[in-house]
């Protein structure tokens, strides 16, 4: 299976279940849309941040179908100026690649440093997608397991309505 070994332990000690979709590098959601195609999970666009300083690190968990501007990422969480986080700051923080952003590299976060906001409308789902630290496969979870998921990582993380309904 492509994707952190580690992970994949971390998975079956937390029993938790998952479904296993291995394809072509999809660094984007419109490349990897076309690869989860008849799937029954909310696929999730994920977008990492990091503060004006640089001593805060945001991990966005949102709908894949929706599109939000940075101006109004900032607005909802209220972290002052963000900016896209570095290749190294990826590497340091989550253990990925850009393209590769997804909440299970939270294992690499050993000190709990990245803050974690989930899209509201994802609990609505049954069922969640994600890459498994690399974007040549992803993973199938119960949004409940990815909340154990979290809990185990320890970060903080936070439900936030980011759109208007």
């Amino acid at each position: 299976m492509n994707g952190d070994p580690h992970l994949y332990e971390l998975l079956k000690e937390l029993n938790i279940d998952f479904e296993y979709l291995e394809h072509p590098e999809a660094p984007t959601i419109e490349i990897a849309k076309q690869y989860w195609a008849g799937h029954d999970a909310q696929h999730c666009k994920n977008l990492f941040f990091r503060n004006h300083k640089g001593n805060q690190h945001y991990l966005v968990c949102l709908n894949c179908d929706r599109d939000m501007a940075i101006h109004d990422i900032e607005k909802q969480l209220r972290q002052g100026k963000l900016s896209f986080a570095s290749e190294q700051r990826l590497d340091k923080y989550l253990g990925v690649k850009p393209g590769s952003v997804t909440p299970f590299g939270l294992i690499n976060d050993t000190e709990h440093h990245v803050i974690v906001f989930l899209d509201d409308t994802l609990r609505q789902a049954e069922k969640v997608s994600f890459h498994p630290c690399v974007n040549t496969a992803s993973l199938i979870i119960k949004r409940t397991d990815l909340v154990r998921f979290l809990e185990h990582c320890g970060n903080r993380f936070e439900w936030l309505k980011l759109y208007d309904e």
